[in-house]
């Protein structure tokens, strides 16, 4: 019989423990195919599913509300005359009669005298009727969560104030 010393008996026994450990964790190998044989086709991924968003009546959640009500027609330089004035900016000084019906006679921003008549373009609406009190304007509303599109401003050749006294 051979003899062993114990160290070596020790070394061995160690490099055993180690291999078996390995062992243990590893998953079997893949059998090994023939020179010639091709590999098993790859199963075809499934086709990702396709998402819709149906909004329902509710808002975009796309759209910022951050810059809501911001007109970008503002940002940049304003048209001459009357197409680059706001509904806001103008002050109506008077209505006069004339044998095609009402115009009215307003200030813009840059302190001009303009005429109105009913159809007139301005930078955020147009004219819809001018009347012998009173001028009547069809504002845009540029509110992505606004339901209505245009509201009606009514700008009075006197102020409340002044029709009381």
């Amino acid at each position: 019989m051979h003899r062993i010393s114990l160290r070596t008996f020790v070394h061995l026994a160690a490099g055993l423990a180690v291999t078996a450990g390995v062992a243990v964790g590893q998953s079997p190998a893949p059998p090994a195919q023939a020179p010639g044989a091709k590999p098993p086709a790859a199963e075809a991924p499934a086709p990702a599913p396709t998402y819709s968003y149906d909004p329902g009546g509710r808002r975009d959640p796309f759209i910022s509300l951050l810059g809501r009500g911001s007109d970008p027609r503002l940002s940049g330089s304003r048209p001459v005359g009357l197409p680059g004035v706001l509904i806001n900016e103008i002050s109506l000084k008077g209505i006069v009669k004339d044998q095609n019906g009402y115009f009215a006679m307003i200030q813009g921003p840059d302190n001009k005298p303009y005429t109105l008549r009913a159809g007139d373009k301005l930078m955020d609406g147009s004219v819809k009727t001018v009347l012998p009190g009173a001028v009547v304007f069809m504002q845009d509303v540029n509110d992505p969560l606004s339901l209505i599109k245009q509201r009606e401003i009514k700008k009075t050749l006197r102020s409340s104030e002044e029709s009381r006294g």
